[in-house]
């Protein structure tokens, strides 16, 4: 024992004999400053809609979308839409780390939790000593096509996402694996020229892989998107204003469909977005946010025998020239209360067959109307209505749908700012 003793009064000599110990805060090294910052957000709501469950899971904006308010699956997992079902709603867990690297590069992860999934939502670095206005982001990440694509759902103005994203480019928006260049110029206005080269995995209107033996592989990677933002002050308004433009192959599988087929081709998707925000104080406010989309898809579409999809009935060319827009105007009344109202449309759908016009109507309109009530940064509670006249049942019935949400998002740990 006395040996014991002996050996750990020698080592505890040597660690702090003949110096004096350091505080913590002196130390070169200190846990607390590799710690990362850490959050957790909470989206959860209570839904009264005028339609049922399984009849809204099969609704389409023809020629546009098919089932946006079902479930699909995306990445090898189930991903349910928020606010989805009548009654109450887990929509999400989102569990985010940032952090510090080095000196030259921070590091981001974003991973999301629902009832269905456990997916890595976004998992990036992203350079900050390249010097000259130059930034370089890789890895999983939205982006920053247009002005709403890069925001996370926490962050939006409404409880869910506008008509035209959300038909275009599904609930995820463009997320995707890949690297992101951006340059700000060095000029008295701000302006920056980004571009992206990504994988290509968006289902709803892009996509890579193989479907059955209807179509080939495309190569990866196989979606580019470029855009130029600038953003000015005049008094106490800003104004944010964008140019985007994406391409890509596409490859989109709706083979379990009531009409099943398969989408094979290319596309491009254009975007103008506008954003003013102006200040009447501190917290009071008044932003009009606007984005329009237009896209032109150009390929072969192979229409399957429901009874066997793995036999092509028809396989004409089909090309789509859609375009819609939203627009939405929230007022800032004071720290804790927001209200707002939007207005969705897709007023352009010029679908053909073989050079023949499908009519497959347009004007697809949806409106929104919503308070919020924020306790704090961390906790808002929002009510929204929304009236949807975009979606059609199989019949080719248009279904007038209303909806009341009632909308809680909480967040906890190092919660950072929210985009403008």
């Amino acid at each position: 024992m006395k040996k014991i003793l002996l050996l750990s009064a020698f080592c505890a000599t040597i660690a702090f004999g003949g110096t004096d110990v350091i505080p913590v805060e002196n130390r070169t090294f200190a846990q607390s400053k590799f710690m990362p910052d850490i959050s957790l957000v909470m989206d959860a709501s209570y839904v009264n809609r005028s339609i049922a469950d399984d009849e809204v899971a099969h609704l389409e904006v023809p020629g546009v979308a098919h089932g946006l308010l079902g479930s699909h699956s995306h990445g090898g997992n189930t991903h349910t839409p928020y606010n989805a079902k009548n009654g109450f709603n887990i929509n999400y867990a989102e569990l985010v780390l940032s952090s510090s690297v080095d000196p030259f590069f921070t590091m981001d992860g974003v991973f999301h939790f629902s009832e269905d999934a456990v997916e890595i939502e976004e998992l990036y670095f992203t350079s900050t000593a390249l010097g000259y206005g130059a930034r370089v982001k890789a890895g999983k990440f939205n982006s920053n096509f247009g002005y709403l694509n890069e925001q996370h759902h926490h962050s939006w103005d409404f409880a869910d996402m506008p008509l035209v994203y959300e038909s275009f480019l599904g609930m995820h928006g463009i997320n995707e694996t890949g690297l992101q260049l951006q340059w700000i110029a060095p000029t008295d206005t701000y302006l920056m020229i980004g571009a992206e080269i990504l994988q290509g995995e968006n289902t709803q209107m892009f996509g890579k892989d193989k479907i059955g033996d209807y179509t080939t592989q495309a190569d990866a990677p196989a979606l580019f998107v470029g855009y130029i933002k600038t953003s000015f002050d005049i008094d106490d308004t800003t104004i944010l204003a964008g140019l985007s433009y994406a391409q890509g192959t596409s490859r989109i599988d709706h083979s379990g469909d009531e009409e099943p087929h398969v989408f094979s081709g290319d596309s491009k998707l254009y975007g103008a977005d506008l954003v003013v925000k102006h200040y009447f104080d501190s917290y009071s406010f008044l932003k009009w946010q606007s984005e329009v989309l237009y896209r032109d898809m150009d390929g072969t579409q192979f229409n399957l025998n429901p009874a066997d999809t793995t036999a092509v009935l028809t396989s004409p060319t089909v090309t789509k020239k859609q375009a819609g827009l939203y627009t939405q105007l929230v007022y800032g009344i004071n720290k804790s209360w927001h209200t707002g109202i939007r207005y969705d449309t897709i007023f352009q759908n010029d679908v053909t067959s073989n050079g023949i016009d499908v009519d497959k109507g347009n004007n697809f309109n949806k409106y929104s109307a919503m308070v919020e009530y924020h306790t704090s940064e961390f906790a808002r509670f929002r009510l929204q209505y929304n009236r949807n006249s975009a979606l059609y049942d199989e019949d080719g019935n248009r279904q007038d749908i209303d909806t009341i949400i009632f909308q809680a998002n909480i967040s906890i740990g190092a919660h950072g700012a929210h985009s403008f």
